[in-house]
């Protein structure tokens, strides 16, 4: 199993509209591509104070070849309907980790 982990930092005054909005509109995008086996977002309890909310988004593939046929053909996209919703109020970095 691939785990592709984004991090996001969220500022504190969107996050109840980032949330809703991922829920309700991302998630089910990048669903609908039917190359993730599932899904999870996750909210950190361990803050530090950054002046926001910081959420786990994470994508489980069953294959690296179903991640990189994500990447290739959606993850870019889907980034862009993110940026253009909340523009600099996020920040956010990508891990990717592999189940042993």
């Amino acid at each position: 199993m691939i785990l592709y982990n984004t991090t996001y930092s969220v500022a504190e005054e969107l996050a109840t509209d980032w949330l809703r909005w991922m829920k309700l509109f991302f998630l089910p995008a990048v669903m609908s591509t039917e190359l993730p086996a599932g899904y999870r977002i996750l909210r950190l309890l361990t803050e530090l104070d950054n002046g926001g909310v910081t959420y786990s988004v994470q994508l489980d593939f069953a294959t690296m070849d179903e991640y990189v046929a994500y990447q290739d053909g959606f993850a870019e996209g889907l980034q862009k309907r993110l940026q253009y919703r909340f523009g600099n109020q996020f920040l956010s970095f990508d891990t990717l980790l592999e189940e042993v």
